[in-house]
């Protein structure tokens, strides 16, 4: 395993277990984040689904693939449930959303659903140093930033953290095959490494 920029490993490197808990949520039946400081990577999604917020977890719709993805791309050892979702801090992962407002989709989301965003991800960045945030879908980063991203690595950072583009997991996007998706969240996990 390679060290990360500090020099340590995953496997040398105490586990994080304070859950930072989100500041201030609107009633909007918004999930907490799943935060911690000097996290690798921090999942960051468009919003919560119906399936999600009434799960009280995390890409909990049984027909999102996130869960799968991260365990076949090697973030985890095991498929995780979307009630584990803690035990990702354990893996120096994180999980986020771009918006708070459960909706029934995305396209149900307005502008003013994402105000503050990139001002909250700045300040995830700046306090809690994650390596990288990796937005599971171009939407989500487009709701923060108003800039339409290609797949990949991005050109702006947030203090030193990475920014990563990776295709929606969700069932909606059936135009992009699972191979594809899952070559993506492997090139992030590969870099990562």
């Amino acid at each position: 395993m390679k060290p990360s920029s500090n020099g340590s490993t995953r496997e040398n490197r105490p586990s994080p277990r304070l859950t930072v808990a989100s500041r201030q949520l609107p009633d909007t039946g918004a999930l907490p984040d799943v935060l911690a400081p000097g996290l690798d990577v921090v999942f960051c999604g468009i919003n919560p689904g119906r399936v999600s917020a009434a799960a009280g977890a995390h890409f909990a719709n049984p027909r999102n693939d996130f869960w799968r993805l991260l365990h076949e791309a090697g973030f985890t050892p095991r498929l995780l449930d979307p009630k584990e979702q803690d035990e990702l801090l354990d893996l120096r992962i994180g999980v986020t959303n771009a918006a708070y407002r459960t909706t029934p989709g995305s396209g149900d989301l307005r502008r003013a659903d994402f105000a503050g965003s990139a001002e909250r991800l700045e300040r995830v960045a700046t306090e809690l140093k994650p390596r990288a945030f990796g937005f599971v879908g171009k939407e989500a980063y487009r709701g923060v930033f108003g800039e339409r991203p290609q797949l990949g690595l991005q050109p702006r950072t947030l203090d030193e953290t990475a920014l990563f583009v990776l295709p929606s997991t969700s069932p909606a996007n059936a135009a992009v095959p699972y191979s594809e998706r899952l070559r993506w969240f492997r090139f992030l996990a590969e870099a990562l490494a």
